[in-house]
């Protein structure tokens, strides 16, 4: 049986990483997280994190590409990651979260990430800090 999977999304905009904090369930509220939620039956992953981002912070948003690796969250269930180009709304904190914070790269350590979240948002400052020097 292949595991489900959490897609998440890397969303940049101006240089800056978007950062949401939980707030349910209760062991993961207050702690920040990249925005996203599990992949529906039928929905290819870069699918389920347009609808998840819509969903959760209403905003239209287009994967871009997806950072390597995968993350187990708990048994038979994986975090996958895509960098995130925002195509229009402003973020907002409709589900699963009260607040949002953008991070400059130099920020990115300012909030406590989820443990999961660490190696996909070190790869994602990674990728800010190269391009700000292109």
């Amino acid at each position: 049986m292949s595991d489900s999977v959490v897609v998440a999304g890397a969303v940049c905009d101006a240089g800056r990483l978007l950062a949401a904090r939980r707030s349910a369930p209760p062991e993961l509220a207050g702690r920040w997280e990249l925005p996203g939620g599990k992949r529906e039956p039928g929905e290819s992953g870069e699918q389920a994190l347009v609808r998840e981002l819509r969903e959760e912070l209403g905003v239209e948003a287009e994967p871009l590409e997806r950072i390597p690796g995968e993350w187990p969250l708990k048994p038979g269930l994986v975090l996958r990651v895509w960098t995130v180009r925002l195509l229009s709304g402003e973020p907002s904190p409709l589900e699963d979260h009260d607040e949002l914070r953008w991070l400059a790269p130099d920020e990115a350590d300012d909030v406590d990430w989820l443990d999961q979240d660490r190696p996909a948002v070190a790869e994602a400052v990674r990728r800010l800090r190269e391009a700000s020097r292109a």
